[in-house]
């Protein structure tokens, strides 16, 4: 029996030893943390950056970031936008970065507002980063010869579900039918139908209201699980505001994006020759029109298809301040229940830094789950 017990923690300690450095601590046992922490390098987390000294559209395909193709053990996700920076080189082209580098990546690379950027990208980095390491990836896809090998866990990245990335996407399946981050030819198909019915062949504000309620309709009909609450209802209208901001050229100012555009973006991860990225700093303009075509509440299947429920404990627009505390009081804290030590530390700085994103909109007062250092 001791000898069994021997083998199976030395079995589980390589296991544990053996995750890359941007594995997401988030939900490890107290055993594995004790294994795995003191294996990785400890990186102290650089605060955000501020927003760009020069904000105005200028040419982001250019020299110093031409498109390549993705090499063996290149990771890609569920997002166009970070899959296209990576593939161009404002992100590092493995697919593994910094907080910091995503955020000057978005900034450069298609003038996200500062605000926006830090808060995304520190609310993905606390539930499917590193923050020992201060790494993490936007994927879990790794392109190698051969089948896409089962992940070990905690390496998802942006591909964990119901974390960051959600159900309902624009052309991502479900995680629930075995997929949720390779494009989808007959997802793209209904993108491009949708542009064409309601857009006259472009996709805009008016196709983006309707795609999203078609989307969000489809999963309910089709996913026993489906599940449409806080974070992802809010990220799944900024999802559909995305494309529209940010991948028509800085050029224009139509809010017209073409499908052969789009499908450079949603496919292969690339921005068309001589593309501008957009004058002037942009968040999720466009987002509350989307909201009001079809107004829905938070909620979810439970169980069955058909069966959505409201959920009344998940923030909505109307409560912008509740997301912030319910992301952190309920999923950070539900990730990292009594964390100590370094863990600890590392979690309250990008806590803090979470903050500065919501603050500088929403004016929410600032919560200390772990209280403060």
């Amino acid at each position: 029996m001791r000898y069994f017990y021997i083998l199976s923690t030395i079995v589980f300690t390589a296991r544990v030893i053996a995750l890359p450095s941007y594995a997401s601590l988030s939900g490890l046992s107290e055993r594995e943390l004790d294994a795995i922490l003191p294996t990785l390098e400890v990186r102290e987390p650089a605060p955000p950056p501020g927003p760009l000294e020069d904000p105005s559209a200028k040419l982001v395909n250019d020299k110093a970031h031409p498109w390549k193709p993705l090499h063996p053990g290149d990771i890609r996700g569920p997002c166009p936008g970070l899959n296209t920076l990576a593939s161009h080189g404002y992100l590092p082209r493995n697919g593994v970065a910094t907080p910091v580098q995503i955020i000057n990546a978005v900034q450069e690379g298609f003038n996200m507002d500062n605000s926006v950027a830090i808060f995304a990208t520190y609310a993905a980095h606390l539930m499917v980063g590193n923050v020992i390491t201060d790494l993490i990836s936007i994927g879990r896809k790794t392109w190698l010869t051969g089948p896409d090998p089962p992940p070990p866990a905690n390496v998802g990245g942006l591909n964990a579900h119901g974390l960051f990335e959600g159900d309902a996407s624009l052309t991502r399946g479900d995680a629930f039918f075995g997929n949720n981050h390779d494009f989808d030819e007959a997802l793209f198909d209904q993108f491009v139908d949708f542009s064409n019915r309601f857009g006259g062949g472009f996709y805009n504000l008016t196709v983006a209201a309707e795609l999203r309620f078609k989307r969000v309709q489809d999963s309910i009909a089709t996913n026993p699980e489906f599940s449409f609450v806080s974070p992802r209802f809010f990220t799944a209208y900024g999802e559909s505001v995305f494309p529209i901001n940010f991948f028509i050229d800085g050029r224009r100012n139509d809010g017209q994006l073409d499908m052969d555009t789009a499908r450079l973006f949603f496919q292969s991860s690339r921005m068309p020759d001589d593309f501008f990225r957009p004058n002037g700093s942009r968040g999720n303009e466009g987002l509350l029109d989307v909201v009001l075509a079809h107004p829905l509440q938070p909620g979810k299947n439970v169980g069955r298809v058909n069966s959505y429920t409201h959920d009344p404990t998940s923030a909505d627009f109307t409560t912008p301040c509740l997301l912030y505390e319910n992301f952190v009081n309920q999923t950070v804290k539900g990730l990292y229940p009594n964390p100590t030590g370094r863990l600890r530390k590392a979690l309250n700085a990008n806590l803090d830094f979470l903050w500065l994103g919501i603050n500088r909109t929403g004016g929410c007062a600032q919560i200390f789950p772990y209280g403060r250092d």
